[in-house]
């Protein structure tokens, strides 16, 4: 249970921190964090978070994320269920404290409580199908980064770093387009406060992220395959 516990807790973290810059600190015209800001808050979330948890739970904080290094062997199948039902509790728990600091404010408007969205509800205005493209491709990439970070053979005590700073990247890329997702329960946590839109846009804020995620680490796992295992295979 401990395990499940430390996913519960850093999925928690990562909406809180992530989400809660975009709703809390972005919001200020003259002092507002922007882009950049809310990108290295969720980048920050998950870097300390691994350093945290790494150790306890792999620190996934993902649906994604368990699904894609399950497909490609690198998770017990036994522990995939309980790990997402963790992260998605975590995610809408932050969700709730974050509703509860930001109503807090005399003015406050739920408006789009950053959550993720396509069209209308997208930031820069894009369509359903590159809101589609942009999470399957960056989840994919974000599999590919961290298989390949925590690969026995890979700089041991860095992966933290190489992930971080990968979601930080894969934000600033893709905020304009969908309001970054690439996990499922980070969209979740937020939809179940910003109404009705924002739940009937979640699918795609889960199938893009598992998809892509799904083909990111079996990607990796293909490429970084030595002779050795390409003989058993």
């Amino acid at each position: 249970m401990k395990k499940y516990l430390a996913e519960f807790i850093g999925t928690f973290w990562l909406v809180l921190g992530g989400c809660g810059s975009a709703v809390l600190a972005a919001a200020f015209p003259d002092l507002g964090i922007g882009f950049a800001g809310v990108s290295l808050a969720f980048g920050l979330t998950v870097l300390t978070m691994a350093f945290a948890i790494g150790h306890i739970s792999g620190c996934h904080l993902n649906p994604a994320v368990s699904v894609g290094l399950c497909v490609a062997g690198r998770f017990a199948r036994k522990d995939l269920l309980p790990y997402i039902v963790a992260q998605v509790l975590g995610g809408i728990a932050a969700g709730a404290v974050l509703y509860l600091i930001a109503s807090g404010k005399a003015d406050f408007v739920t408006g789009g409580f950053a959550a993720n969205g396509y069209g209308e509800h997208s930031p820069g205005g894009y369509s359903l199908s590159a809101a589609l493209v942009c999470e399957f491709v960056m989840t994919a990439i974000f599999l590919f980064v961290i298989a390949g970070a925590t690969d026995k053979r890979a700089p041991a005590g860095f992966a933290p770093i190489a992930i971080g700073l990968c979601l930080t990247l894969i934000h600033l890329i893709s905020i304009p387009v969908t309001n970054t997702s690439v996990n499922p329960a980070r969209s979740t946590g937020v939809a179940v406060f910003a109404g009705d839109w924002a739940l009937a846009q979640l699918w795609l804020f889960w199938i893009a992220p598992i998809v892509g995620g799904a083909v990111g680490a079996l990607l990796y796992k293909f490429v970084a395959c030595d002779s050795g295992c390409a003989a058993k295979t």
